[in-house]
């Protein structure tokens, strides 16, 4: 996972210093020695990330902070405050000025690059549902509005703790007025979360009666849970299981002893990052549902995944889409008649929403043939995806009426990195599904570079 990292540190040496990690890693990067010029780069720039050193003259890295998380250009942007000041209470102070990570020099490497991986996989999701947001914005509907900031009520759970810490997590968190439910062991965490009434889940390393690791992995595998912010308890000796944790899609961890104040900033931190998706998400059910909605399949329409896919493009992100159209519709139509036509529509458009991540548009875009687009999504992960939708549609047999109807489709896929125009990247698509349907159909093909060659720039 590559992205860009706005750099901010006043000591020439540490800039260089993480420079040369970060690119080792292939992430592109940006310096900035002081406050003011770390708001201006953050602004025309549009880093992924801020890496942001403390103890910097004249704006400190706190004064930053709040500043990036005032702006709306800038809100969205993860901050991780790097610097050599040990305090707890300056923890807390980082985090309650907005950021979403606290890392102490000298830079644990293993451990900033995981922290850096989770909160890129968050942003990358949040940053989905924005575009998607924006072009809900510019078709004229409603914006969301900023998430509560009143947490009294929400419901944590915490899994396999030792009695003592279970006590002073419950005694944490109900300063803020928060309901904490205890799990023994990880079965009964496991089953305590299916009900989805848990805001949060708090993960003991170790786990008693259970592998903590295990159950952020089935969490994350299950579309209820996936979304649900994972926090680790741990010590510097299970230092190796929580960079594993990232991995698997832990949100955030908090060292032992547990820290009053620093658990409640990080929870507060996440519950606020996760009602945010959530009012996104519900406020696009709200616009969007009449206004962009095919009426036969129930997918968006052909106008809105034209403006989504433009809006995405404008941001320079990579975009991956992917052209699909069903073989042989038209003598299905006529030997079965129109009503099995639409059932074979509907079913097909069923198994490309079931196989799709959420945040993916899958649209009707006319008569048989339907576009997806996929944020971030590069060429390997496209195809992937392509030939996963294939089978779902080949490998069963539609359901119309009282017949069973062999069903296949042939797709087009087609990438843009950085600024591409969406006709451009349609067509593209669209001379690899052609191609696909010449090479026999029921066949998954990537554009190649004749066919961004052939299409209109």
């Amino acid at each position: 996972m590559t992205a860009r990292v706005l750099v901010v540190d006043d000591v020439p040496a540490n800039l260089r210093l993480l420079e040369a990690k970060l690119r080792a890693e292939y992430f592109e990067v940006a310096l900035a020695a002081s406050g003011p010029e770390a708001l201006a780069l953050s602004s025309a720039w549009s880093p992924d990330i801020v890496l942001l050193d403390v103890m910097m003259p004249g704006m400190d890295g706190y004064e930053v902070c709040r500043r990036l998380k005032a702006q709306d250009q800038t809100s969205h942007i993860p901050v991780v405050m790097v610097t050599a000041l040990t305090e707890q209470s300056e923890r807390v102070r980082g985090l309650e000025a907005g950021a979403d990570d606290f890392i102490s020099k000298p830079v644990d490497t293993a451990l900033l690059f995981a922290r850096l991986r989770a909160l890129l996989r968050v942003k990358q999701v949040l940053d989905a549902w924005r575009v998607r947001a924006e072009t809900a914005r510019e078709l004229g509907f409603e914006q969301p509005g900023a998430p509560a900031e009143e947490f009294m009520g929400s419901r944590l759970l915490l899994a396999g703790a030792e009695p003592s810490e279970a006590a002073a997590v419950a005694a944490a968190v109900a300063a803020d007025g928060m309901i904490l439910d205890l799990a023994p062991d990880e079965p009964a965490a496991w089953d305590m979360l299916q009900d989805q009434l848990h805001d949060l889940a708090l993960l003991s390393l170790p786990l008693a009666g259970g592998d903590a690791l295990r159950l952020a992995s089935r969490l994350r595998a299950h579309a209820e849970s996936r979304d649900l912010p994972l926090v680790l308890l741990a010590g510097e000796e299970q230092r190796q299981s929580v960079l594993r944790a990232f991995d698997l899609g832990a949100s955030d961890h908090v060292m032992r002893p547990v820290d009053a104040p620093e658990l409640r900033a990080r929870v507060r931190n996440q519950l606020r990052r996760r009602r945010y998706q959530d009012l996104l998400r519900e406020s696009l059910d709200r616009s969007l549902e009449l206004a962009v909605t095919d009426s036969l399949t129930g997918l968006r329409n052909r106008r809105y995944v034209r403006r989504h896919l433009e809006s995405l493009l404008r941001t320079g992100a990579t975009a991956a889409v992917l052209l699909i159209d069903v073989d042989r519709f038209k003598p299905l139509n006529d030997r079965h008649g129109h009503a099995a036509g639409d059932a074979a529509l509907q079913e097909v458009a069923g198994r490309l929403r079931e196989h799709l991540r959420a945040v993916d548009v899958v649209a009707r875009y006319g008569g048989e043939e339907f576009l997806v687009v996929m944020a971030g999504a590069g060429e390997e992960e496209a195809q992937a995806v392509a030939e996963r939708l294939r089978l779902a549609i080949a490998d069963v047999p539609v359901p119309a009426g009282n017949l069973l109807l062999p069903v296949t489709v042939s797709i087009g896929t087609a990438v843009a990195r950085g600024q591409a125009a969406a006709d451009g990247l349609i067509a593209a698509a669209d001379a690899a599904l052609y191609r696909a349907k010449e090479r026999g159909r029921n066949r998954a093909e990537l554009a190649t570079a004749e066919d961004w060659g052939a299409a209109p720039e």
